[in-house]
């Protein structure tokens, strides 16, 4: 007796709907988290406190506080090397709550492309 098409017991499409939203459910989610994190900031200093800097889940430096005693013209490659270290921490400190808030909101499936 040859086998017809389509799925055993009719289960399969039932799941398939069911999948679907939940798919859509944690889409709405991912977005709204998304926002969340983009309208949100990080700051990181370096140097003991003398650089600051502040970045936004967009990934834009919003803020640079430098102290008066980290201003000196004779020395310009330190500050420099201080507004970088600080601006990379600030990002490494959004880059990883953003990819922990995804994870646990996708429960850690992957192969989602790094869309996030």
């Amino acid at each position: 007796m040859a086998k017809r098409g389509g799925f055993p017991g009719g289960a399969m499409p039932g799941n398939m709907n069911n999948l679907m939203k939940q798919a859509q459910k944690m889409q709405r989610q991912m977005e709204e988290k998304t926002k969340e994190l983009e309208e949100k900031e990080w700051e990181a200093t370096a140097g003991g406190g003398a650089v600051t800097v502040r970045v936004s889940g967009k990934k834009e430096v919003v803020a640079v506080k430098l102290s008066e005693e980290v201003v000196d013209p004779d020395d310009i490659e330190m500050l420099e090397d201080l507004i970088m270290a600080a601006t990379n921490e600030a990002l490494r400190k959004m880059e990883e709550e953003n990819a922990a808030v995804m994870t646990q909101l996708t429960g850690g499936l992957g192969g989602l492309g790094g869309l996030f």
